[in-house]
């Protein structure tokens, strides 16, 4: 038997389709780029595969994704449809709301280490880094294991690595989950966090001069939480 609303509400009619965490995480994934089931997986580390399948193929029967072969030796990729990139706008404007509204349980919630470093290493900002390559290594101090992060800048490319990809470290972050967290978010600037010793740098005396200026933080760093009193 189909499960419907009851209800002729249009709103109701997109929840149907929309209101679930899955859903939403991988229309925020597509609308930042990412197109490939593997990068999807990364991205969103605690979603299964059965379940990242389903999801998918839910949009794609909603016509809100396709799916494009591709050529041999190559990942099949996800692209938005019309209908999909019209729900760019109400992402983005959930988004804005949970920053402003709901941003004291986003800090405090339990979240995925490997699901923020993807977060991490993709909004750094990299005009700010010097020409070639440079190799952030990000220590979490308070996790036992996946607890050492290479991130990989070369121009506007960022690669991630959880395990040592051989490369020279140019300069070394060290800060509790938490911590990271809060510079990301904007709650804290780098000059106050490392001399409250909340963050530690070490490494290139440029790069920790200037991580002011190439560190990552939330693309919504400009959102501030309403008060109380709103």
């Amino acid at each position: 038997m189909t499960n419907v609303s009851g209800s002729l509400c249009p709103a109701m009619a997109s929840a149907d389709l929309l209101g679930d965490k899955w859903t939403l995480l991988l229309l925020r994934e597509m609308f930042l780029g990412t197109t490939r089931f593997g990068r999807f997986q990364k991205a969103i580390p605690r979603i299964s595969p059965s379940i990242l399948s389903k999801r998918l193929k839910t949009l794609e029967a909603a016509e809100i994704i396709i799916r494009k072969a591709a050529p041999a030796g190559q990942a099949t990729e996800y692209k938005l449809t019309r209908s999909g990139r019209e729900l760019g706008p109400i992402i983005e404007n959930m988004a804005v709301w949970g920053m402003r509204w709901r941003k004291r349980s986003i800090a405090a919630q339990d979240c995925d280490v490997g699901g923020f470093m993807w977060d991490f290493h993709r909004t750094l900002n990299t005009e700010s880094l010097p020409d070639g390559e440079t190799v952030i290594l990000v220590q979490i101090s308070d996790r036992a294991d996946l607890n050492s992060w290479w991130v990989i800048a070369n121009g506007d490319v960022v690669d991630l690595c959880a395990e040592d990809p051989g490369h020279e470290v140019d300069v070394y972050l060290t800060a509790t989950l938490a911590n990271l967290i809060t510079l990301w978010l904007g709650d804290v600037g780098v000059k106050l966090a490392v001399d409250d010793k909340t963050i530690y740098l070490d490494g290139s005396r440029h790069l920790i001069n200037t991580a002011q200026d190439w560190m990552a933080q939330s693309p919504l760093v400009r959102v501030r939480p309403a008060s109380p009193a709103q």
